[in-house]
Formats: structure tokens, C-alpha cells, sequence
């Protein structure tokens, strides 16, 4: 299929017979992580599809090969993957106009109106999933539910399941990862769950992830007794941010550590086989997130989620996923200790933060720099903030952000940090006084965008 449709581009048959298509022929996308022209990275997207479905290549992706095998009418994936950007380049939102597009043509080619509905309904969302999983806290209930209204039926979490999958493999070499592998799979089985009304105890609210921690815990032979001073100091956001395997990982390492007097830092592979997952221990402090962060950007590894946490008693409990940015061969045994050691010194003899230095731009973004956004919503419930960043990647970048959360004492619940291509896509869950003052929260807008824009 994909050898006749790149013929029929190749001789332009496929822009005369879907005029649109025709319309998006060698047209550049100037946004720094779409490698390849639009209708390049549509027969991308389209490839990546048609490879869902070959037996052969299972092992690639076996939840993407099993689900396609399961669906009933794969043309109507195909059919999404071919209109979901075929509207870029029109002005206005590209899913709206290729939901139209995508619709006429299904309607013209004799399909039912409920196959018409759903090839432009993944047109008109294939953005949600991504946006969903890469920026937004999967741990709490409310974005899950949210999610779990717009898709409706397993049936359409499918269907935008597998376009997500293909089209972000589709945009650059580099952008897929086994990070974003993770968070899509996440929120897929979340909500597949919650659309078969599975509320077990054993996958839902605190309860039940305490129990599967502690028969984790079991297994190494640790007695419930041992650690319940350390559970004590836990509170009910603390077990549904994190999962049981988390919890069990920070329990094993801590609970004879309660009320250590030096920060206490351990690291391992990280659970998704890609990168390292670090826990930091320590008695809370101001300027605890810029000290780690500048760490990790000294040795050139980047951070991709941080959950941060603050005991009863005082102490941070944070986490953090970390990639090298630079792709070199580690002995992972040297440099988990090398990290323990040395984050763990670092923190404990608090020396002043060092001056930020000049960022180093790629040669991309010194010919296409990107204009920084920031964006501030209250989330759901009215509790928390959420900070949206966007600006070009360079180096400390998360540096200066810290640092000027830190000058407006806002304090950080998570993080969530996208890179895609050259362009940053920040996500941080935050609170604070200085969101009781508009005069405040724009000053706080202000200094980041000036940071950003260095």
C-alpha cells in the first residue's frame, strides 16, 4: 500500500485525486522537530501505520501490532493518517480543517456515517494524546477522567492510540524515545481500565497502592512494622502521585533513614529501560530544585519528569527521570555511584549557586529562534497551578526557571519537561502566594520570559 500511494505522489496522481494533499507538496514545517516536509511526514506517519500491521515486525511495537491486528476496519486508520495534517499551511487550526476535509472524502467514498464520524474524529484529536500524557500529572484521577470523556468508548482510544504512536514516530528520528513509549502506554491502560469500569482497590486510590507496595516489600523480606514511621510521614498525595513499584523502591531505601541528618541520594536503571530514575532525601531547603538541576546539567544529563514531594516532617522526597543529552556509552555501575556520591555532597555543604552562564544555541535556533511562551491556568480542582513553558532548548534552561520560581517563592509539585527537536515544551505544577496578586503573577511572568529570551 505504501508503495503505491509514494508512486502515486511521486507522479502526482495522489494531489490530483485529494486536492488538498496537493496543496501541502514540499511544504516546509518550520518548527524545529518536523524533520520532513508535510506530505513527507504524512507518508511517514502512513509507513508507520501499515508496519503496525505486519506480523513480521511485531516485536517493534507488540501493544501497537496486537491492537491493529484487533481492529475491525484498519482503513480508517489509514485514513486519518493520511488528512491529519493535510490542513497545515491554511491559517487556523489545521485538526479543525482537516476534520472537514477528512469527512468529505470519507462521504464521497461511500463510508458510513459512524466510519465517517470516527476517521474525522482522529483527525480532529490526534493531538489530545501527546498533549495529555507528555504535559499533564497521569497520577491524578481528574486528568484521567477528562480524558476518558473526550475519547468515550475503547473503540476511539484505540484508534487515537495507535495515529499517536505513528505520528510521533513519523515527525523525527529523534523525538521518539522510550520515555514518551512510556507515558502514552500509561494513559492508554489507565483509561482502558477506567472505560471498563475497573475500579479495584489494587489499581485505584491510596489502599490499594499501599497494598501492592507492601507485598513488594514482602518480598525483600521487610516486615510492615519496619517502615510504618516512614509511612507516617506520608500523606494521601504522596501514594497516589507515585506507583507501588516507586513507593516500594523509596521505602526499601529510607525507612531506616527517617530522620537522616545528610541528604541521602540513590539512583538506578530507570523502570523504563531507558535513562536513570534518581530519589532525593533531604531536609527541604530553598533553592533544592535549582541545585539539583544545575548537577544534572553539569554533567550533560537532561531531566525529563520531576515529582517533588515534601514529608510531615519536613523533608523533600524527590524524584527524578534523567536522559543523557549526548548519547554517550555509560558504565551505568559507575556512574550510579558517581551521582549518589556526589548530588549527596553537593547538597549537603549548600555552597552558593554558581552563576549562570551564557546559554550555548544550536545553530537551528540561531537562524529560527523560537519566541518563549508562558502561559498560567488553574488546574481542575482549583488547588494548583499550571505553568506551561515554551522556548528554544538550550543549555540551563531548567536552571533559570528554578531560579526564578525560587526568587518568587513558588513552590514546584511536578514537572513534566518535553523536547522536541530544538523546541522545549515545559510543563510544571506549581503554588504559591504569588498567585494571590495579578501584580505579582505578572511581574513572575515577566522575569521568566526575560530569562527566556537570553
Amino acid at each position: 500500500m505504501i508503495r503505491v500511494l509514494r508512486r502515486m505522489h511521486q507522479f502526482d496522481i495522489l494531489g490530483r485525486y485529494i486536492p488538498a494533499f496537493g496543496r501541502i507538496v514540499g511544504q516546509m514545517q518550520h518548527d524545529l522537530y518536523h524533520v520532513y516536509t508535510v506530505d513527507e511526514h504524512i507518508l511517514k506517519v502512513l509507513r508507520n501505520m501499515r508496519r503496525f500491521a505486519v506480523p513480521e515486525l511485531a516485536h517493534e511495537f507488540p501493544l501497537c501490532s496486537r491492537l491493529m491486528s484487533e481492529f475491525d476496519k484498519p482503513e480508517l486508520l489509514y485514513l486519518a493518517a493520511l488528512f491529519h495534517d493535510i490542513a497545515k499551511g491554511r491559517g487556523g487550526d489545521h485538526s479543525e480543517l482537516g476534520k472537514v476535509d477528512a469527512y468529505r472524502f470519507c462521504k464521497a467514498h461511500g463510508l458510513s456515517p459512524a466510519d465517517c464520524d470516527l476517521a474525522a474524529w482522529l483527525v480532529e484529536q490526534h493531538l489530545v494524546m501527546s498533549a495529555t500524557a507528555q504535559k499533564q500529572d497521569l497520577t491524578d484521577p481528574g486528568v484521567i477522567d477528562a480524558f476518558v470523556d473526550r475519547v468515550g468508548d475503547e473503540r476511539h482510544l484505540v484508534a487515537l492510540y495507535l495515529l499517536t504512536v505513528a505520528d510521533i514516530r513519523g515527525t523525527s528520528p529523534k523525538v521518539w524515545n522510550a520515555w514518551k513509549a512510556q507515558l502514552l502506554e500509561n494513559l492508554f491502560n489507565a483509561t482502558r481500565s477506567k472505560l471498563a469500569g475497573d475500579t479495584s482497590a489494587r489499581e485505584d486510590g491510596q489502599r490499594g497502592r499501599q497494598e501492592d507496595a507492601m507485598a513488594r516489600l514482602r518480598l525483600y523480606a521487610i516486615p510492615e512494622a519496619a517502615y510504618q514511621k516512614f509511612w507516617q510521614q506520608l500523606d494521601t498525595a504522596y501514594f497516589l502521585r507515585h506507583d507501588a513499584q516507586e513507593i516500594a523502591w523509596h521505602t526499601r531505601q529510607l525507612y531506616k533513614l527517617v530522620d537522616s541528618p545528610v541528604p541521602i541520594v540513590r539512583a538506578r536503571l530507570s523502570p523504563i529501560g531507558e535513562g536513570l530514575q534518581i530519589m532525593v532525601y533531604t531536609v527541604d531547603q530553598k533553592e533544592l530544585f535549582s541545585r539539583i538541576c544545575s548537577f544534572f546539567e553539569r554533567i550533560s544529563f537532561g531531566i525529563y519528569e520531576a515529582r517533588i514531594h515534601t514529608t510531615r516532617h519536613g523533608y523533600a522526597l524527590d524524584t527524578f527521570h534523567i536522559q543523557d543529552a549526548t548519547s554517550r556509552q555509560h558504565s551505568y555501575r559507575d556512574l550510579i555511584s558517581y551521582i549518589e556520591y556526589e548530588l549527596a555532597d553537593k547538597l549537603a555543604k549548600k555552597e552558593p549557586l554558581p552563576a549562570l552562564t551564557k546559554p550555548r544555541l544550536s545553530r537551528q535556533l540561531r537562524h529560527f529562534p523560537i519566541t518563549p511562551e508562558v502561559d498560567i491556568q488553574t488546574d481542575e480542582r482549583g488547588t494548583y497551578r499550571i505553568l506551561s513553558i515554551v522556548a528554544g532548548d538550550q543549555t540551563g534552561l531548567l536552571s533559570r526557571i528554578s531560579r526564578i520560581l525560587a526568587a518568587f517563592d513558588i513552590n514546584l509539585h511536578s514537572a513534566k519537561i518535553s523536547t522536541l527537536g530544538e523546541r522545549a515544551e515545559d510543563t510544571f505544577v506549581v503554588s504559591g502566594d504569588a498567585f494571590k496578586n495579578p501584580k505579582t503573577t505578572v511581574q513572575f511572568e515577566s522575569e521568566l520570559l526575560n530569562q527566556l529570551r537570553v
